[in-house]
């Protein structure tokens, strides 16, 4: 198993924003399958008032899906990665089409999320898959495309002298 100190060597995601706990298959350039468990004490949930019933307590759906995202973002870069995002390449996400959220994820959920590379090109690669909650799919993704750029291309002018 890829343990979350694997993950932070390979990703530059940060608390609160580190959303891939623990990675349990990797075929490199073909298929990963990660884990996020969703906890009442993430900060999103801080504040909410304690009258609030269970389906109010949903995981947002853009977390979700940018969880999602950083599990493609390992697929993409684990043989190569690059965590300093000052340089070397950086990791962008391109667009996503076809997402669809089935059913709330709520705290105490663990959630299985499964990438698959569709199609991978010189700079660019092409994912699709879905997030499950005890083998009940929660979210599916059609496409989501990254692309990698010199960080170099990217940093301002002003900060490069």
């Amino acid at each position: 198993m890829i343990t979350a100190a694997d993950i932070r060597r390979v990703l530059p995601h940060r608390y609160p924003m580190l959303l891939v706990d623990a990675v349990t298959e990797l075929v490199p350039g073909e298929r990963l399958t990660a884990r996020k468990a969703v906890t009442v004490n993430e900060p999103w949930y801080a504040g909410l008032p304690d009258d609030l019933r269970a389906e109010q307590l949903a995981y947002p759906e853009v977390l979700l899906l940018e969880s999602w995202a950083q599990a493609a973002g390992l697929l993409a870069t684990w043989a190569e990665p690059n965590p300093d995002v000052l340089a070397g390449k950086v990791m962008l996400f391109g667009g996503m089409s076809g997402v669809e959220y089935l059913r709330p994820v709520l705290p105490g959920d663990v959630v299985e999320h499964r990438v698959t590379v569709q199609r991978a090109l010189s700079d660019t690669v092409m994912f699709e898959g879905d997030s499950a909650v005890d083998g009940a799919t929660v979210m599916t993704v059609s496409r989501m495309v990254m692309a990698f750029r010199p960080a170099g291309v990217l940093r301002p002018a002003s900060l490069d002298s």
